[in-house]
């Protein structure tokens, strides 16, 4: 069905079209084009970071990550279990284990449970940032320093949010809070994990390109028509997350006080406004009625096929993914659009 209010699409503001004509003009379309440095390097800098890897999607970003820091079959990674699938599947990709973490109140891994999760095989901790919230990043680097592991922050949702980490990894899909359609990026300090990541997206060419490949790699490359899409994107982050703030703030204004929603903690960077709801699946179906898409919350990890186990139905996620769900969200919405979607929210709990 096609909706009034979508739950996302792009904001597409800036130079994007005039750095995309400019890459297919000049003829290096590919990612070997001029725009992926352009990207990898503004982005680094904005982070604050040294090195900028990009590649094609925020999956294969974790992916990535994972690879260059030795993970591999027989090694365990510490995972969230309130958290989009992909995050445990960039684990299993590896042929690693993910072991999971319930969550706070927050949503984000309860970082009090870690710590007895910890095994002999445990290798990294993969903390991700759920719906822009920064989870508790001080106390997970004293835990990866004193049982020496490291750590890869998933990023996906929180562009804007520094990282500390080894590495950390943001998605650039067409709903996130920038985007190139598709595409990813690992940032970090560290040259040797650079090069690495650098190396085995590009199907670990050697410098002659004499096609002999002495490792396992990937064709996870960015293009240069993607690239220069990100890059206008990252030029407007400041304005963007400004703009998103707001409309978290018109949220919470229209929202508080109505009897049946439960606002969620501040995030400290607006991905999407999250919201528990008594009568959630009526209030979802009388949305759509009312032409206002929304989105579930995620299912723990422990609840997928691929990751079955019994302790589901009594975890924290698990109760959070029975009420949960989020309102459009994008740089785009109005407080008119805001106006509506809150005024139908009101009406159906006053019905």
């Amino acid at each position: 069905m096609s909706y009034t209010q979508p739950v996302s699409k792009p904001w597409l503001g800036g130079r994007e079209l005039e750095y995309v004509k400019d890459a297919v003009s000049g003829g290096w379309i590919s990612s070997q084009g001029p725009y992926v440095k352009k990207f990898e390097t503004a982005f680094a800098e904005y982070n604050g970071s040294a090195h900028g890897v990009a590649c094609s999607s925020g999956t294969t970003a974790l992916t990535l990550a994972l690879r260059a820091l030795g993970v591999g079959p027989g090694d365990e990674v510490i995972v969230p279990e309130f958290t989009m699938i992909a995050s445990a599947w960039a684990v299993s990709y590896t042929g690693a284990t993910p072991v999971f973490v319930d969550c706070g109140d927050d949503l984000n891994i309860d970082v009090s449970r870690i710590e007895e999760k910890i095994t002999p095989r445990t290798k990294v901790i993969m903390p991700v940032h759920i719906y822009g919230r920064r989870c508790d990043m001080d106390p997970i680097m004293d835990l990866a320093h004193q049982y020496g592991l490291r750590v890869v922050e998933d990023s996906a949702e929180a562009h804007g949010v520094r990282p500390v980490a080894d590495i950390a990894c943001f998605s650039l899909f067409a709903n996130k809070i920038i985007t190139a359609g598709e595409g990813g990026i690992c940032l970090t300090d560290d040259p040797y994990l650079a090069e690495q990541m650098a190396h085995l997206r590009a199907m670990a060419f050697t410098k002659d390109h004499s096609f002999l490949h002495k490792k396992l790699a990937y064709n996870f490359r960015m293009t240069s028509m993607q690239a220069a899409v990100a890059l206008a994107q990252t030029e407007q982050l400041d304005s963007v997350l400004a703009t998103r703030r707001e409309i978290e703030r018109r949220y919470d204004e229209g929202l508080s006080g109505i009897d049946g929603i439960t606002l969620m903690p501040p995030r400290d960077v607006l991905w999407m406004y999250d919201l528990r709801a008594d009568r959630r699946d009526e209030l979802m179906d009388f949305l759509k009625d009312e032409g206002v898409e929304t989105r579930l919350f995620f299912k723990p990890m422990s609840r997928q096929p691929g990751y079955l186990a019994p302790v589901w139905p009594s975890l924290n996620a698990s109760r959070f993914s029975e009420d949960g769900f989020y309102l459009p969200t994008h740089t785009g919405l109005t407080a008119d659009d805001q106006e509506f979607i809150v005024g139908k929210v009101r009406k159906f709990y006053a019905a």
